[in-house]
């Protein structure tokens, strides 16, 4: 059985104030053709369809359209909500849309979706577990579950405790979530202290671990729990780095290939580096690269009067000017060396305490902040 991999489209996006529309039509029908070239029995979208909970009616429009696309072509699709998604949204409709074998994850109550898929080896389990919180499992496992439950950890070790996958059979996992060790990029939400940090041993049932969430393509302790990334770059640490699907084929239990297939974007996201007359000399571009998204950073030690304005008339996508000369890095020492820079939360305002009461907090005092500052981070993820 060979499933395609993809997640992260960030449906209706804007970066730096453009609209990324253009560009993820265009990547979207770059993926059709990847999937139809591949022949795959089904797609894994792990996440994160849309860039808000409530998307805009062109964003509606161009999920509708590749969907539907898959539909007519008969490629069945296994997809999960991520944290821009809004759950109720995303699955309204699901069971007719399952009709059609687009199998959309249900929202959340207590129980994981299973659909099965079948090839010549025998059957193929394929989980739909969304995006949780510690506060919605929590709620929907009330009085059936043992202990509280606080953290991220605890969170999937409980509602994947609800699943018990035969381990005779091959089990795939569509999920999108933060496994420790992944590395991250600017693009993503990221929870202060790790707080949504989740061990990547809770996997361990599951043949291959479909991931959204991260930007960047990678796997984590095993190839086969993996990120597909983003389609398209959505930050300049991006800039660097490829794209692609992740292709999967699963073979008799315990035989598995993974193997990527890149993608070309429309425009390019990239740094430009230099002064002003070796960005503007007409060596440094050409008729295509000129439309690429840019931020350009500037080496002149003045500021170039109405600069982001000049250089449009040559780079119309340029989206971030900086600069990086005397003055930008004496900054950066300062900040740097502000003792408040690596400090917690909880230090800052203990520090803050000291000095208006002239003396240390309590460890019960400490406690209840610790629980405070926690419970506050974790609503706003």
């Amino acid at each position: 059985m060979k499933l395609v991999h993809i997640s992260d489209l960030h449906i209706g996006k804007r970066v730096h104030e453009f609209s990324m529309l253009e560009d993820q039509k265009y990547i979207l029908e770059q993926i059709l053709d990847i999937i139809r070239r591949e022949a795959a029995d089904g797609v894994l979208l792990a996440g994160d369809i849309y860039d808000k909970t409530v998307p805009s009616a062109e964003a509606v429009q161009t999920v509708d359209h590749f969907l539907t696309e898959l539909s007519r072509d008969s490629f069945p699709v296994y997809m999960v909500s991520g944290n821009h998604d809004s759950p109720e949204r995303l699955s309204f409709g699901a069971e007719l849309l399952a009709e059609s074998r687009i199998y959309i994850s249900p929202v959340y109550d207590g129980k994981i979706q299973c659909v099965t898929a079948k090839d010549e080896y025998g059957p193929v389990n394929i989980y739909l577990l969304p995006f949780l919180k510690p506060a919605v499992v929590r709620h929907a496992l009330e009085g059936t579950h043992p202990c509280e439950i606080t953290t991220y950890q605890e969170a999937l070790e409980a509602a994947l405790g609800q699943v018990e996958p035969d381990v005779a059979l091959r089990n795939v996992l569509v999920a999108h979530q933060f496994v420790t060790g992944a590395g991250r990029s600017d693009s993503e939400e990221v929870s202060v202290g790790g707080l949504d940090n989740v061990d990547g041993a809770v996997f361990a049932p599951f043949d291959y671990v479909a991931l959204g969430h991260i930007h960047n393509p990678q796997y984590v302790g095993r190839e086969t729990v993996r990120y597909s990334g983003t389609p398209l770059k959505y930050s300049f640490s991006e800039a660097p780095y490829g794209k692609s699907v992740t292709v999967v084929e699963l073979r008799e239990k315990g035989n598995l290939t993974v193997r990527t297939v890149p993608l070309v974007p429309l425009r390019d996201m990239r740094v430009l580096r230099g002064t002003y007359l070796e960005v503007t000399d007409r060596k440094a571009y050409t008729p295509e690269n000129k439309e690429d998204y840019l931020q350009i950073v500037l080496t002149d030690e003045e500021d170039v009067p109405n600069g982001m304005e000049k250089l449009r008339t040559i780079y119309p996508n340029l989206m971030r000017l900086t600069y990086d000369n005397r003055r930008t890095r004496e900054n950066r020492e300062l900040r740097a060396s502000d003792p408040r820079e690596n400090k917690s939360e909880l230090e800052l305002f203990e520090e803050f305490y000291e000095q208006v009461n002239n003396e240390p907090i309590c460890e019960e005092q400490r406690a209840f902040l610790e629980k405070l500052i926690r419970e506050i981070q974790e609503e706003s993820l």
